[in-house]
C-alpha cells in the first residue's frame, strides 16, 4: 500500500522577504492583517525588529517535498529580552540567571507587540498543523536554547502544541461584544445603573473641556494624522521612561499597505489635535473585530484616554456591525465599561528538566488562580441583570 504521509522540507528563513508575499497571505488567508505579509515584513523592513532590537526574525517554513509548495509557515523569533509580549516570563529568566543559566536568547512565536489572539501555525490542513506543532519543540531542543514560546495561539494550536510536549498557560482579557445596539445610548441603557453614571461623567467632563473627538478611517486618514499619531504614541511611552518599540516608518507603511484595516480616532479643542487613537479593523473567520492598539495626548485632560479609547470606538464599532472589540492586555478597569473577561493561552517548552518542572507545577497553580479571577469577575458584570 502505499504511503500517502505528507512528507515536508522544513526551512528556516531570516526575513520574511525571502518568501513570496502571495505563498504567505494564502496560508493566512484566515488569519487576519496582523499575520499577514504586508504585516510582519513592514516590522522588518522598517527597523522594528531585526539587528539590534531584541526580536531576530527566524520565520519556519514547510514546504511539500512533492512539489515544493508553501505547506505551513510560522512567525518565529530570537528573542534577547522579554519585552513586547504580554504573556510574562521575567521571574522565569530571574530564576535561570539566579542559578547561573543563560535564559536569553529564547525563541518565540508571536505578534511582535501585539496581544492579539489566533492563528500561529499557518498551515493548509490539520495535518501540517500538526506537522509545525512538533517541529517548534524540535527546533528548540536541537538549537540547545533555554526555551519556546508560542504566545495567543488558537484553543486547537494549542492543544497541537500540547501534544508535542509544550505546557499550557492560561490567562485572561476583556473583549467589548456587540449584543446589537442601535447606539451607545442603547448600549448604555443594557449597563447598570451605576456602571451607566459613572460613564456619563467621565463622558460629560471631557465634553465640558471643550473636547470633541472623531473618527476617521482607511484612506481618509491624512500624513498629517499619521504624523500627530506618531507624536502622540511616542509621548505615551517616553512618560513611562521608554523608547517606543514601532517606527515612524512603520505606520507609514502600515497606512499605505493596508489602510482598509486603520481605523483613527482623534480629540480635538479649540481647533487642535491634542490626542490620538489607532485601531485596526479586520474581519477574522467571518466576524468584524476592532483591536485598540495604542494611544497617546499631548495634553491632560480628565477622562480623555477612557473617552478616545473605548467609548468613541465603541460607538462607532455599533454603527459599522463591529462584533468585537478587543482592548488589548490586562486592565480589569474595562470591566467597568461594558469589556468581559475571555480566556486566553499561550505554550511554553523548557529544556531544562528541573525548571520545566518547576513552571509545569506553578502554571499549574496560576491556571486555578485564573479559574477563580474570572469567576470572581462574573460577579461583577457591567451588565443589568439577566442582560
Amino acid at each position: 500500500m502505499a504511503d500517502d504521509t505528507p512528507r515536508y522540507r522544513l526551512q528556516i528563513i531570516d526575513s520574511l522577504a525571502e518568501v513570496d508575499a502571495a505563498d504567505w497571505d494564502a496560508l493566512a488567508a484566515t488569519a487576519g492583517c496582523l499575520l499577514s505579509h504586508a504585516f510582519l515584513h513592514g516590522l522588518e523592513a522598517t527597523g522594528c525588529v531585526g539587528e539590534g532590537t531584541g526580536w531576530l526574525p527566524r520565520h519556519v517554513l514547510l514546504r511539500d517535498e512533492a512539489d515544493g509548495s508553501l505547506a505551513g509557515a510560522v512567525p518565529l523569533y530570537l528573542k534577547g529580552h522579554s519585552y513586547g509580549e504580554y504573556v510574562f516570563d521575567w521571574a522565569w529568566a530571574e530564576a535561570y540567571e539566579r542559578h547561573g543559566l543563560r535564559y536569553y536568547p529564547k525563541w518565540l512565536s508571536a505578534i511582535p507587540f501585539t496581544p492579539v489572539g489566533g492563528t500561529r501555525l499557518l498551515a493548509r490542513d490539520t495535518a501540517t498543523r500538526d506537522a509545525l506543532a512538533r517541529a517548534l519543540p524540535a527546533i528548540a531542543e536541537e538549537s540547545r536554547l533555554s526555551s519556546l514560546h508560542v504566545l495567543f495561539p488558537r484553543e486547537d494550536e494549542a492543544r497541537a502544541l500540547a501534544e508535542a510536549g509544550c505546557m499550557l498557560r492560561a490567562d485572561t482579557q476583556f473583549h467589548w461584544r456587540n449584543a446589537g445596539w442601535s447606539g451607545f445610548e442603547d448600549f448604555l441603557a443594557s449597563l447598570s445603573q451605576p456602571k451607566r453614571k459613572k460613564i456619563r461623567a467621565e463622558r460629560r467632563k471631557v465634553q465640558e473641556a471643550g473636547v470633541s473627538t472623531r473618527v476617521v478611517s482607511g484612506g481618509q486618514i491624512t500624513p498629517e494624522q499619521w504624523a500627530f499619531f506618531y507624536t502622540c504614541y511616542a509621548a505615551t511611552y517616553r512618560l513611562r521612561g521608554n523608547d517606543p518599540y514601532l517606527t515612524p516608518d512603520f505606520f507609514t507603511h502600515l497606512g499605505q499597505a493596508l489602510p482598509e484595516h486603520c481605523v483613527m480616532a482623534l480629540a480635538e479643542r479649540d481647533g487642535r489635535q491634542i490626542a490620538a487613537c489607532l485601531l485596526l479593523s479586520d474581519i477574522v473567520e467571518g466576524e468584524r473585530r476592532l483591536y485598540g492598539r495604542y494611544w497617546g495626548a499631548v495634553a491632560d485632560v480628565p477622562c480623555l484616554h477612557f473617552e478616545l479609547s473605548y467609548y468613541t470606538p465603541i460607538a462607532w464599532a455599533i454603527a459599522q456591525g463591529v462584533s468585537v472589540i478587543e482592548g488589548g492586555a490586562q486592565g480589569e478597569h474595562k470591566l467597568a465599561r461594558g469589556f468581559l473577561p475571555v480566556p486566553t493561552r499561550s505554550a511554553h517548552w523548557l529544556a531544562h528538566p528541573a525548571f520545566a518542572q518547576a513552571v509545569e507545577d506553578f502554571l499549574e497553580r496560576e491556571s486555578r488562580g485564573v479559574e477563580a479571577y474570572v469567576a470572581e469577575l462574573g460577579g461583577h458584570s457591567p451588565f443589568k441583570h439577566g442582560a
